[in-house]
């Protein structure tokens, strides 16, 4: 059974494979961004997401992962990303805070937060 850890390198390695990156979420997990509204449960809805963001911004890539908590079943960690937004030419630079819950080998949560400001400069039109 994966452990948390496991799971987050998962998600941030396949982040271009919705499919795959969905698959890792159990049927009633939920992938949350909440400075940003964002929300979804079960895999479905996770590869929706997962699906918009990279029609935006199609070389969207995690790196520079640093965990600061790892057990089993949970894992705090940052990591980045630096990418260009198709709509507005603009480079999006970002570092994520997530925490991930795993239950049976699979992401039941992981909530994200990100600086919001970096990411209205980085959408915003000029």
């Amino acid at each position: 059974m994966k452990s948390a850890l496991e799971l987050l390198k998962a998600y941030l390695d396949n982040i271009q494979s919705p499919p795959t990156a969905a698959a890792l979420f159990a049927d009633d997990g939920i992938l949350e961004l909440p400075t940003v509204n964002a929300h979804a449960t079960g895999p479905e809805q996770v590869q929706g997401l997962v699906t918009g963001l990279l029609k935006r911004m199609p070389d969207f890539r995690f790196r520079n992962l640093t965990v600061w908590i790892d057990t089993q079943d949970k894992v705090f960690a940052e990591y980045s990303v630096e990418t260009l937004v198709v709509d507005t030419g603009k480079i999006y630079r970002q570092t994520y805070a997530g925490v991930l819950i795993a239950e049976n080998g699979k992401i039941k949560r992981l909530r994200e937060a990100l600086d919001t400001a970096a990411a209205t400069v980085a959408f915003k039109q000029d």
